[in-house]
């Protein structure tokens, strides 16, 4: 996934002198406790180093069975089951983490990344929509509008889209689009959302209105290919 910087930040953070110190924050942790966690953190520390991440995530499932209610487990847990492409386990370990801590940015994005790679499109659409409520993304509000308009729930579909094109932000933003050769391009947020646009328009019947929508994304991007492409199929 072209975004997902945050598995990096995770496993640096999971390096870190912090990182060995954590606990339950919640409850008492008695010395052998304690010392099992440094144990088991020292022993995820080390399979990270040799990239042996199936001891890594046994490690972390003892540390979560033993500090249920200290959610960072969890997220590491999640992180490197999307790292592996093993995206049920990814979704599970984040909705997990999500009953502990709603607010967890981190179980949010492997949640919605994980659940649409497994085709759970309604259940990822939910969570990019958590997600941008709670952090202002404009690109998880993007993949919101996207998801609509494959779920064909075209008025929240074109909600979001407007939504997107009034955020400043998104004349700035850039998405990677594929183009011949194996190529991609990249293109502002902001006309991305008008060729979805235009998308929804061609599904409602609505041409004009379609045309317009590519229009304005080309006046933005003069060479936008699927636009293009787009506009030239009407």
């Amino acid at each position: 996934m072209n975004r997902f910087k945050l598995l990096l930040v995770i496993l640096t953070l999971a390096a870190s002198p912090a990182f060995a110190q954590e606990t339950d924050t919640t409850a008492p942790v008695t010395e052998t406790v304690r010392q099992k966690n440094e144990t088991d953190q020292r022993v995820y520390q080390l399979a990270l180093r040799y990239n042996d991440f199936a001891v890594a995530r046994m490690k972390l499932m003892e540390l979560l069975e033993r500090n249920p209610t200290n959610s960072r487990y969890g997220e590491l847990l999640a992180s490197l089951y999307y790292d592996s492409n093993q995206f049920s386990g990814a979704a599970l370990a984040a909705l997990d983490v999500l009953q502990v801590n709603d607010r967890s940015v981190e179980a949010l994005e492997i949640a919605a990344y994980s659940l649409e790679q497994i085709g759970a499109m309604e259940r990822a659409l939910t969570q990019f929509e958590r997600l941008h409520l709670l952090t202002d993304d404009v690109f998880a509000l993007y993949k919101s509008a996207y998801l609509q308009y494959s779920l064909k729930k075209h008025e929240e579909a074109m909600n979001s889209i407007n939504m997107i094109v009034k955020n400043s932000k998104s004349a700035e933003q850039k998405l990677g689009f594929p183009i011949d050769n194996n190529q991609t391009q990249e293109i502002s947020m902001k006309a991305a959302a008008l060729n979805l646009k235009a998308l929804v328009f061609v599904e409602q019947g609505s041409k004009e209105d379609a045309r317009k929508a590519f229009e304005e994304a080309l006046a933005l991007e003069p060479n936008f290919a699927l636009a293009k492409e787009g506009l030239k199929g009407l």
